[in-house]
Formats: structure tokens, sequence, C-alpha cells
């Protein structure tokens, strides 16, 4: 299998998922294909509550499937297995970082790793720390309520407005974002964005990503 050499971070725009709380009987790798064929630059493969020995694998079916794309395939929470796989990046959510006592994401970068690694952020002082600690990219978010974060408040547009002005490294808009929200997200500065449920509850799931690229200009 020929493989496609990942464009930098960057670069990449839409950021889609395989979310096991979304699969409605459908098979992971079907929707890794489907996402991959629609133009997602990063899929992040989320399954809370699941055996971790069930997360291992399923992300080994998507990391062939992710690579021969040119697409990175995303560890949400499972940094030992993510290094186990040599999966591309491994996201962690404040709990999952800074409340287990780390500061630094080099912390948990083995010898020689090129893995790279995201941060959940909910308000501009957690940005800061975030972005202190070192990682590759960092969410901003839940932009809007979202039954992915159940519980979660919304951080509103004026969050992702001060990321506009104050972030410099690569971040991502996420939390609730649809076709119907997307051109107010990137009127506050947004120009990269994590989308769940619009496009894994869309009737066409390749198609949904790429509308949204289409409306993103890219």
């Amino acid at each position: 299998m020929s493989l496609v050499r990942l464009k930098p971070l960057s670069d990449c725009r839409l950021y889609a998922f395989v979310d096991s709380a979304y699969l409605a009987g459908r098979e992971p790798v079907t929707l890794a294909r489907q996402l991959c064929d629609g133009g997602a630059d990063l899929i992040q493969w989320r399954a809370k509550g699941m055996e971790v020995e069930k997360v291992r694998r399923v992300a080994e079916q998507l990391l062939p499937v992710t690579r021969a794309a040119g697409v990175r395939l995303v560890i949400n929470d499972h940094v030992e297995l993510a290094r186990d796989l040599g999966a591309d990046v491994c996201h962690l959510g404040q709990e999952d970082f800074f409340e287990a006592g780390y500061r630094q994401v080099a912390e948990l970068r083995g010898p020689g790793s090129q893995m790279e690694f995201g941060l959940s952020t909910h308000a501009p002082e957690q940005a800061q720390r975030a972005v202190a600690a070192g990682p590759d990219y960092i969410a901003i978010g839940p932009i809007f309520a979202t039954p992915t974060k159940p519980g979660r408040p919304p951080v509103t547009l004026e969050y992702v407005r001060w990321a506009a002005q104050n972030v410099t490294l690569p971040w991502f808009a996420i939390g609730g974002i649809t076709l119907e929200n997307l051109e107010e997200i990137q009127a506050a500065g947004a120009t990269r964005i994590c989308v769940v449920s619009a496009i894994l509850r869309a009737p066409d799931v390749a198609g949904a990503c790429r509308e949204f690229r289409r409306r993103m200009g890219v």
C-alpha cells in the first residue's frame, strides 16, 4: 500500500471524527474511508468508555486507511496506545493532561517519537497554559452546546475571537459546528474546524465533508 505524505498541520483545515457514540451500526473503517474520501485532514478515533483493547483493535484497522490517504489518525486519550501503534497524533483533554500531573507535552513523547499532540481548552487562561505546554495544536470550544460534550457550557464566539487575536500555533474550533453556523464561526476568525455530529449524522458522510471544505474555501 502506498502512503501519501502528510501535509503540514498548519495546512490542515477540516478535523473529523470516528466517534463510537455516533456509529449507528456502521463499521469504523467504513466511516474512516468516507471521511478520507470527503477530504478530512485529521480523523480522531474517539471511544469514551470502551475497553482499551477494543479501542486498540479498531485503531489498528483505521491506521492503514488514514495513512494511505495522507490523513492524520488521532487517538483520543490513550497515550500509551497511540505510542505503541505509531499513531500520528494523540489528543488529550484538560483532565488527561494537566489534572494528571503533566506540565509539558515533551513528558509524553517517547525517545525518537514524531507523534504530535493536541490539547483541549475551554477558556483563554486554559489556552495560554496549554500553548506553554508545547502541543502541536489546541482545540477551542465547545463553541456551541453539543450532545458530544453533555454538561459542558458553550464558550461562545468570544473565545474564538480571542483565539484569533492571541493564539499563534494551529487551533481548531470545536463544538456544535454545522453548515448553518459555519459562516459566523469563520467571521469570528476560525480557519480550522472540528466537526462531529454534523458529518457523522449526515446521509452522505463524504459529501458532508466536501461541503464543509467548499464553504471554507479549501
